[in-house]
């Protein structure tokens, strides 16, 4: 997609594979990065730190402090210029990022909604899931009922980018699309940013279920969203 940031990992012959059964357990050792179009501004200077399987982190810092980085790291957009990033105590500059995706799946602040059904947006990815398994995860992330009250349910024809949706809804069809894909490890980015308090409540309940089951990084500002988080991470300067 054109959103998508630039990909810049090493190319190497991957002979590594994630040993069966992927927990989510993933550390950070003295990870520093910086972009190429910038390389003597460290975005991330010599941080570590470990997210157990099944915990929830929150991250939490400035706009620009690295956040979005660890993400982007995290899905191997990119690799770090130092350090190590382990996954399940695997290095994932060995690990093909496209079995390592996988096991990972990500909410973004503005989530790509298709032109398509709201079906096909929450199956995406996961197009051998039956009917049943696509509306738990909508019931899961909140939005069965919001999508049972549309003309056509869950084959309603949702626009570009999603335009008949509210930006609440986009953001629970996203939730259901993670939740139906089903990866140890889910990231969160500013999930409720752009809500009112009426569709962050229902957003919240919606969090709940992704945390009891995977091991969740949540990026946010609003106090409300990282309450229930195991530990808080602040990102300052690209430190920890």
């Amino acid at each position: 997609l054109s959103e998508s940031p630039k990909i810049s990992v090493r190319e190497v012959d991957y002979k590594t594979k994630l040993k069966e059964p992927v927990r989510g357990r993933i550390a950070f050792d003295a990870v520093s990065f910086a972009y190429e179009s910038a390389p003597h501004t460290q975005i991330l200077r010599d941080i570590s730190f470990e997210v157990k399987a099944g915990e929830t982190v929150a991250i939490v810092g400035r706009s620009g402090a690295g956040k979005t980085t660890i993400f982007r790291l995290l899905q191997r957009f990119y690799d770090p210029v130092k350090g190590a990033i382990y996954f399940d105590r695997q290095d994932m500059a060995t690990i093909n990022p496209k079995e390592l995706r996988r096991y990972i799946a990500s909410v973004p602040q503005e989530p790509f909604i298709f032109s398509s059904s709201v079906r096909d947006n929450i199956a995406l990815g996961v197009e051998d899931a039956t009917q049943e398994e696509v509306e738990l995860a909508a019931r899961k992330a909140n939005a069965h009922d919001f999508i049972m009250s549309l003309s056509d349910g869950y084959e309603t024809q949702v626009g570009e980018r999603g335009a008949k949706l509210s930006t609440g809804q986009k953001q629970r069809l996203a939730i259901a699309r993670a939740l139906l894909k089903n990866p140890p490890v889910i990231l969160l980015d500013e999930p409720t940013s752009a809500l009112d308090a009426h569709n962050e409540v229902l957003l919240q309940k919606s969090l709940s279920e992704i945390t009891k089951a995977h091991t969740t990084l949540i990026i946010a500002h609003r106090l409300s969203t990282i309450a229930q988080a195991d530990r808080i991470l602040v990102v300052d300067d690209g430190k920890i």
